[in-house]
């Protein structure tokens, strides 16, 4: 845990003042009961109002000296806490951006959501927590012990039979306890994963009219979650009860023994009450002591958790040197060579032995029946993965020697799930280039057929999108995706099975569009219409991760028999659709 506290640099200041102030305010706070046995005592016993109102003075003046240091260590705690907070999760948002897809898909996006935001706060609770009482409970626990030997050295006795009484209370509880606030985190995954996957797939759900049966499964890891945290709620509440009983004995005690004296003269009545105060300091602050161990042990689990994911080495590093100053010179030239791919080392062959080229400026369409492996092929490019064998390289230039940012500077991808971000329709054009104007955002609109649509809204560029694209229909999303990846008119374009949304119109004019204003880039057209591939200059034609076909469409009508099957499926569809 410690070893995240380098995110917190930037606020020793803080870090080491707070608990100061803290530290200061019980010193007072262990004063305070002194001062009232003697206003007792040699006051109000005495009859003396003089002495009275000076000693209340005094305390009154100690109070709001400890109330001053008090509100500077929580001013201090809060800013250096949330600091922390704010510092760690920018880092580690900034290495889960460095982790391939292969490391993000062992991760899961759940447990990765988990612990930016419930590790990360409690993490930022420990180090609340260390500012705030990891000096002040100890010093009033030991500093109570010693003020009563002060008072009287016998009665003081009863404090140091507490006191181990206490601490074994303490110990079976926390015993008990950690080991399931750690189950309980787990829990917490599971539910973060469920419910990220039913809000993901609502559409799906309510089109299979399986709402009862999401809501039953989400129902069920939350009463497992509730379960968990039952019995850890359960075990803590004897805390309470326990301590109180503890702490009533040792008050009764100490009135017994503390009578006795006062009657034989040897102890004042001040003094027994100040006794009394120091004794509920001393079990207070370590019920505090108690707490804080169950933070730091939680904190501790949480750490483990986030310095996972910031130990890990990317697969694909970023910072690999090139030889090329800018990859804007590299040309859209690309070659897959002999090229094998498995998702994981124990998993089967995903792509076998994939071998074609792509000359710049020429359009590439990628073709087979559903999971063969087309999708797995074009990840491959801006080394979403690295190949498990064989090599790919850009330009005569092997990928693996590119930098990665470079890379996909170069590339311009439409996924199969168009993504669009909130805010406006400009702004999400300029993802794919921070400075476009917007003639060039009305350009690359144009070029993928939009145009007329976005001109129509009220606001046009500035016409707001909601989150994931929402108030858009598929078409419209996938169109601005597309004008997205053009804008910049990268050397290789890549249209990941994203023309579907498309009446076959819009698309003959869109891949008409394409090869008029981006004569230069090389466009990859991955889709199971054979209409939109069918006038590209060569077509891979795959099958369960294998190349069984390569050549311009009439040539695979010739010689692919897994080409014939797709063309004469889509053929017989068209048929029956005109019959009806």
């Amino acid at each position: 845990m410690f070893s995240l506290l380098k995110y917190a640099k930037k606020y020793r200041f803080q870090i080491i003042l707070g608990p100061i102030f803290k530290f200061l305010e019980a010193v007072f706070e262990l004063f305070l009961p002194i001062y009232m046995a003697r206003l007792i005592d040699n006051g109000i016993k005495k009859g003396d109002a003089q002495y009275v109102i000076h000693t209340a003075r005094t305390m009154i003046f100690m109070s709001l000296i400890g109330l001053i240091c008090v509100l500077i260590c929580q001013y201090f705690a809060s800013v250096a806490s949330q600091g922390f907070g704010t510092e760690l999760r920018s880092a580690l948002l900034k290495k889960i951006n460095t982790l391939s897809h292969k490391e993000l898909d062992e991760l899961g996006t759940s447990t990765l959501v988990t612990r930016m935001t419930s590790d990360i706060n409690q993490l930022q609770l420990a180090l609340a927590m260390l500012i705030r009482l990891v000096i002040r409970a100890p010093f009033l626990s030991i500093g109570s012990v010693i003020m009563a030997f002060f008072i009287e050295p016998k009665l003081a006795l009863i404090f140091v039979l507490i006191l181990p009484i206490f601490c074994i209370v303490l110990y079976f509880m926390m015993k008990k306890t950690v080991p399931l606030y750690k189950k309980v985190q787990k829990k917490v995954d599971h539910l973060n994963q469920a419910i990220g996957e039913s809000l993901a797939g609502v559409r799906v759900i309510r089109a299979f009219a399986r709402k009862e049966n999401e809501e039953e499964k989400i129902a069920h890891v939350t009463d497992d979650l509730a379960k968990a945290y039952r019995r850890v709620a359960n075990i803590s509440a004897i805390l309470t009860p326990a301590t109180t009983l503890i702490l009533n004995i040792a008050i009764l005690s100490l009135l017994y023994f503390g009578g006795i004296k006062v009657n034989i003269g040897s102890l004042k009545q001040g003094e027994v009450l100040a006794l009394i105060n120091y004794m509920m300091q001393m079990l207070l602050a370590l019920i505090v002591v108690s707490n804080l161990v169950v933070i730091f042990t939680r904190a501790s689990a949480s750490a483990s958790r986030v310095n996972e994911v910031l130990a890990i080495k990317p697969s694909i590093p970023e910072d690999t040197l090139s030889s090329y100053q800018s990859v804007k010179t590299l040309s859209g030239t690309l070659a897959f060579q002999q090229v094998d791919f498995r998702y994981q080392p124990d998993a089967g062959l995903a792509l076998q032995k994939i071998d074609f080229s792509i000359k710049q400026g020429t359009i590439f369409g990628i073709t087979g029946p559903t999971g063969s492996g087309k999708s797995t092929l074009i990840q491959l490019i801006p080394r979403f993965y690295d190949v498990s064998t064989g090599a790919i390289s850009l330009a005569g230039q092997p990928i693996t020697q590119l930098p990665v940012d470079e890379l996909r500077q170069a590339i311009g991808l439409v996924p199969q799930k168009s993504v669009l971000f909130s805010g406006t329709i400009r702004e999400n054009l300029q993802w794919g280039k921070a400075d476009a104007s917007d003639e060039e955002c009305l350009a690359a609109l144009k070029t993928a057929q939009c145009l007329e649509f976005v001109q129509s809204l009220p606001n046009g560029l500035d016409t707001r999108v909601l989150a994931d694209g929402n108030n858009f229909s598929g078409g419209q999303k996938q169109r601005l995706a597309i004008a997205r990846a053009l804008i910049r008119k990268p050397p290789i374009l890549i249209l990941d099975d994203s023309l579907s949304a498309l009446d076959y119109r819009t698309d003959q004019d869109l891949r008409h569009a394409l090869k008029q204003d981006l004569a230069n880039t090389t466009v990859i057209i991955v889709s199971q219409r054979i209409s939109s591939v069918q006038n590209a200059n060569q077509i891979l034609v795959l099958n369960e991760g294998k190349q069984v076909g390569l050549g311009t469409h009439s040539e695979l009508l010739t010689h692919s028999a897994i080409y014939q099957e797709i063309v004469a499926s889509q053929e017989e569809r068209k048929e029956q659709l005109n019959e009806k």
